[in-house]
């Protein structure tokens, strides 16, 4: 008796026991999905990144996906007045000791006070956030080459690279096709890679060139075309550029010491923020008060702008500022904010890694690498989103106007005038100036 009693309480109990344990499990999803929604609410409102499906690499073939998102990212930045090879090593990852050997490896081939303002590097960059290779350019003299010698684990090379280099002026016309794809359409032009880079820089205070380009803009730039030993080496500096976007015209000039560059009124073009803290990626997700969850699937807002980019994409500071925190802020996952004078704050969520030397009161400039791309916290794919904050309250970045700097004295203006007169002239009928001096007279 005793054992058929048994034998039926067992599989009573079991019933029981599914039934419950199933309603524990759902209690303890609601308590942390409402936890996650707390801290959505609170102050940095953070909210998840768009889905993969909406990624670049999602509508391609696996096969081409995978060999993408394996993709090292390269980007190319300029030494800035006052920066030193060791602090620019040290914020592309380099050790205190890897930066001191390549500096002195360096030291060993030209003297470290050829390496000035102006010098053009670039970093290639692994899908991990780490880097992989850097290339130095000295002006008419060689580049050096930086790479690991037995992948991330190994030590750096560093192999120095001697050319004979000539650069002379070219100007170029040409207009998006159906692709819009600025590269390819600045190829049909007879330009050079790089250019598009180049000009995106030069306009990257009043033309997104992630979301701004259209099928049938028209540009004309003045370049300087670089050779290597004779050979086609690609684009230098651009010394004009015009750019009619959906119409609305873009003009720029450079003009007088350093890399400034002018509108057709003699004010610069450089403001405030930057337009995207991102080069070359695509927006997936704008600042609304009104956009389904993709998790909590409910209507709630989003305050910042979603940038879809592989991991490890270098994120730019879009403002000069000073560092207030840097770390894990719950579903923003590694998170980075920069106050920018007494009236602004922006934030970079779901970052993969930040990068050297930045911490609570570190100041950067504008442009400056502060992170790199992630998928941490509340993301469902990797991708940067950006958001500001304008005294306390959340406002869309992409409608900020940023102030000018100092326009060109006076004194200058008809020299400037007189310079952006013959560069127009030149973009209009496609041919360079027909004196390079020119050039540096009017530097």
């Amino acid at each position: 008796m005793q054992s058929a009693e048994r034998s039926w309480l067992g599989p009573h109990c079991l019933r029981l026991a599914v039934p419950l344990g199933l309603v524990c499990l759902a209690a303890a999803l609601f308590a942390s999905t409402r936890s996650l929604e707390f801290h959505n609410r609170g102050a940095l409102a953070v909210e998840t990144g768009p889905l993969v499906r909406y990624s670049a690499l999602a509508v391609l073939p696996s096969a081409c996906s995978a060999r993408l998102a394996s993709a090292r990212v390269p980007v190319e930045y300029t030494l800035t007045r006052g920066e030193t090879l060791s602090q620019v090593l040290r914020r592309l990852g380099f050790s205190g000791e890897e930066a001191r050997q390549a500096t002195a490896a360096i030291a060993a081939h030209v003297p470290l006070r050829r390496i000035r303002a102006g010098n053009r590097y670039s970093a290639m960059w692994n899908p991990n956030a780490t880097v992989a290779a850097v290339d130095l350019t000295l002006e008419g003299d060689g580049r050096f080459e930086m790479k690991r010698d037995a992948g991330a684990a190994g030590p750096w090379r560093v192999d120095w690279l001697p050319f004979r280099r000539s650069t002379e002026l070219r100007a170029i016309q040409g207009t998006l096709d159906g692709s819009g794809s600025l590269d390819a359409a600045i190829h049909a032009a007879g330009g050079p890679p790089g250019l598009a880079g180049r000009m995106a820089e030069a306009l990257q205070w009043d033309l997104d060139f992630n979301r701004d380009l259209r099928r049938g803009d028209h540009f004309q730039a003045l370049y300087e075309a670089v050779r290597l030993d004779g050979k086609e080496h690609g684009a230098g500096s651009l010394v004009a550029l015009v750019y009619d976007n959906h119409g609305r015209r873009h003009e720029a000039y450079r003009f007088g010491d350093g890399p400034t560059f002018y509108d057709a009124s003699g004010r610069p073009l450089e403001k405030m923020f930057l337009r995207s803290p991102l080069r070359y990626t695509r927006i997936t997700s704008l600042f609304s008060e009104h956009r389904l969850h993709p998790v909590l699937n409910e209507v709630r807002p989003h305050y910042g702008v979603d940038y879809a980019a592989p991991v490890g994409t270098p994120v730019e500071v879009t403002a000069a500022g000073v560092v207030i925190f840097v770390g894990w802020d719950g579903g923003g996952g590694n998170v980075v904010k920069v106050q920018h004078g007494s009236d602004y704050v922006s934030a970079y969520l779901h970052l993969s890694r930040f990068a050297a030397g930045i911490r609570p009161g570190a100041h950067v400039r504008q442009g400056d690498t502060i992170a790199y791309t992630g998928a941490t916290g509340l993301a469902t794919g990797p991708h940067l989103d950006y958001r500001v904050k304008c005294r306390g309250a959340w406002i869309d970045p992409l409608t900020l106007n940023g102030v000018h700097d100092e326009p060109i004295p006076r004194a200058r203006l008809a020299a400037f005038g007189s310079w952006r007169d013959s560069l127009r002239s030149s973009l209009e009928r496609g041919v360079a100036p027909a004196a390079a001096a020119a050039l540096a007279a009017a530097r």
